[in-house]
């Protein structure tokens, strides 16, 4: 596997990281927690070495499942997870809003070191900007735990150009991590230039639009009640017929490659920028070791010009997300 380092950092991770999300639900019903413990364990056996999860996934079960998966061969692995949830405590925890108090932040910081099992978490992200926390006051918190060595790296998710910039001015950013793909590709309006002019990487997350780009969902697949994209516009099964097209597109160019349509839109990615590095999410083995071949295929120039324009010809039908949770982004 090939290594990336993220932006000017000395952040050295695989090419293609695994974002852990949906170990835990959220796309459908609680997968079983051994096999994806075998799932990590084979992705880092395949040489990935960047492994993703959030407070919020879970909640908190997610960190666990992680800690779990990765204590034996936490030397090997830079993990990442995210800041920024409030939760409602119980039986079933779950989060009622944004909160990113720098008391708040140490606090629960704490707590994902507990849960992950190690003493330092090397890229600590805040998942979502606090419109009631100035982000200077975010960017000092951590940087007083960078100080403690609770904490290596800092990171923003979804944030805004310049909300990027005054976190930077404070405490530099690592990494962003943000949505973007060949169907999502605000980024390239102002923040890619930003992070190319500060020396920051960029984490794409949904990579691979979900699923969508795949080619293994279509009008006619059903997602179960737990399922998120089951309440998301561009998921809609009107929607989903209309962004066949993309697909079909999408396919026709990597039978062309000898590849699967998942693995050019990730190699679309990986060839944007050097400092890229995309976390696509599984469950399934097989499905890791297709995206993983992704890092393999080297696309031209004159590929990427002829993708571009083939996509661009195809408008993406529905929004990415219900207006409330688009709110959150972009700030």
């Amino acid at each position: 596997m090939q290594k990336r380092k993220l932006g000017k950092s000395n952040l050295e991770v695989s090419a293609l990281g695994l974002g852990c999300m949906r170990m835990t639900g959220g796309y459908g019903p609680m997968p079983d927690k051994q096999e994806m413990i075998g799932v990590i364990r084979g992705a880092v056996d395949r040489g990935v070495t960047f492994f993703d999860t959030a407070q919020v996934y879970g909640p908190f079960q997610n960190e666990e499942l992680v800690g779990e998966a990765l204590a034996p061969v936490r030397n090997q692995v830079v993990i990442a997870t995210k800041f920024g949830f409030k939760f409602e405590l119980g039986d079933k925890p779950r989060s009622i809003g944004l909160d990113s108090r720098p008391e708040y932040i140490r606090e629960t910081v704490d707590g994902s070191l507990k849960r992950l099992r190690i003493n330092t978490i090397d890229l600590l992200y805040q998942h979502r900007v606090d419109p009631n926390v100035p982000i200077e006051d975010v960017a000092g918190a951590v940087k007083d735990l960078i100080a403690q060595g609770k904490v290596k790296h800092f990171g923003l998710s979804e944030a805004a150009a310049q909300t990027i910039r005054r976190a930077h001015a404070v405490q530099p950013v690592t990494a962003l991590q943000s949505e973007y793909s060949i169907w999502w590709k605000r980024p390239e309006e102002e923040v890619l230039p930003t992070l190319e002019e500060l020396g920051i990487g960029f984490v794409p997350y949904s990579p691979l639009g979900r699923g969508f780009l795949t080619g293994a969902i279509n009008e006619n697949t059903e997602f179960p009640k737990e399922d998120l994209r089951s309440r998301l516009p561009r998921f809609t099964p009107d929607a989903r017929k209309a962004n066949q097209a993309l697909i079909d597109q999408l396919a026709a160019i990597a039978a062309q490659r000898g590849a699967t349509p998942g693995q050019i839109a990730l190699a679309w990615l990986l060839a944007q920028k050097p400092w890229i590095v995309p976390i696509p999410g599984t469950t399934k083995l097989h499905r890791l070791e297709e995206n993983l071949g992704a890092a393999a295929i080297t696309l031209t120039p004159q590929d990427l010009k002829e993708i571009d324009a083939a996509t661009a010809k195809i408008p993406v039908q529905g929004d990415r997300y219900p207006e409330e949770l688009e709110r959150m982004t972009y700030r």
